[in-house]
């Protein structure tokens, strides 16, 4: 039916546009949990320990603007791309894409360091 069609059409579509949104974060290898936000801090998607972590978006996001005003290099508008933030256990990679902040949440698995 012509019903039947257009929900399969609306569910390849939003799958569609979530892939773009998310960019493939979902699919990071020994990935805890992720967020994707717009420029303005609202979550766009979330999954696995960050699923709905509105109040630690909001808490990157600070994190993200304040060191957006942290110059990084000789050029004045130059701004930082990747940021982590490393805990004993885990640690978060964020990165500043096309106007998206993406937040990966990541196990921590710490090394020795290398004695010469």
């Amino acid at each position: 039916s012509i019903c039947r069609t257009l929900k399969k059409f609306l569910n390849k579509l939003q799958n569609c546009c979530t892939c773009r949104m998310t960019q493939g974060i979902e699919k990071i290898p020994d990935s805890l949990g992720y967020l994707v936000l717009n420029d303005d801090g609202a979550v766009i998607s979330s999954g696995g320990d960050l699923d709905n972590a509105e109040k630690l978006a909001d808490t990157i996001m600070n994190l993200v603007q304040t060191a957006g005003k942290i110059p990084t290099g000789e050029k004045p508008n130059t701004a930082f791309k990747r940021l982590s933030v490393l805990w004993e256990e885990f640690m978060y990679i964020i990165t500043v894409s096309n106007h998206r902040v993406y937040i990966s949440k990541r196990q921590n698995i710490s090394q020795e360091p290398a004695i010469a």
